[in-house]
């Protein structure tokens, strides 16, 4: 079974009151599944909707029509607060500059999610430097961000995205911002969380230094799927 399964998701923005335009189809009817050990390429021209379909997925955005389901359960029609706990218990998320909190050394901002579990003190600092450890950077857990090279970031915001222990990884743009070396060490991290831990890891990216990694690469344009894809749970009550 799929743990990422869209089936046919469409994402329409209206126009607002007082304007003439008409509405924009951002999404158009995509399936699209990931499996567990499954690192996907989201791969396209900008504007095609990658990072509107990465953001349904990641119970950011409903969408306004079809269905999404993580880890066999539908999410498209859970309550605003339900769909706060699937994103902090089940996606972690990467983002383009890493989004780290300036103040909070390494270690603070890789507790932070573990905080909001109401995991803390000894055993939330154990967690986050063995988070740490596994993206190479234990030695610079009392750094702050601004003494971090960007690829340090962003392996701090992996391993920050991986500290509720989820079994979805979204990612949109993590290499933008890094040279060759450093990209290809966010993406090695991000095939091993793939690999190595069973994860259903999906990119969205148009960095093509980077589809050596990839288990897939899947192509959007104009809101839609080069090649629509069938989820093995499609058609299931």
């Amino acid at each position: 079974m799929a743990t990422v399964c869209a089936e046919g998701v469409t994402k329409i923005y209206r126009s607002g009151r007082g304007t003439k335009g008409p509405p924009i189809q951002a999404v158009h009817s995509v399936d699209l599944a990931v499996a567990p050990g499954e690192l996907v390429l989201l791969m396209g021209p900008s504007g095609s909707g990658k990072s509107t379909l990465l953001s349904m997925i990641g119970c950011i955005l409903r969408p306004t029509s079809g269905r999404i389901s993580l880890n066999g359960r539908e999410v498209t029609g859970l309550r605003d607060e339900e769909m706060a706990k699937v994103r902090l218990r089940e996606i972690g998320f990467v983002f383009q500059d890493a989004s780290l909190l300036p103040a909070l050394t390494a270690l603070e901002n890789v507790e932070m999610p573990l905080e909001l579990q109401r995991i803390r003190g000894a055993e939330a600092r154990r967690r986050a430097m063995a988070l740490l450890e596994s993206v190479g950077l234990g030695a610079k857990a009392n750094e702050h961000p601004r003494d971090l090279s960007g690829g340090e970031k962003q392996r701090v915001g992996i391993a920050r995205a991986m500290a509720a222990n989820p079994g979805i990884l979204l990612a949109d743009e993590p290499t933008a911002a890094l040279d060759l070396a450093s990209g290809r060490t966010v993406f090695g991290h991000l095939r091993r969380l793939a690999r190595e831990e069973g994860r259903a890891v999906l990119v969205v990216t148009h960095d093509h230094r980077m589809e050596e990694f990839a288990t897939r690469i899947v192509k959007m344009e104009d809101g839609t799927l080069a090649g629509q894809e069938t989820c093995p749970t499609r058609g299931a009550a």
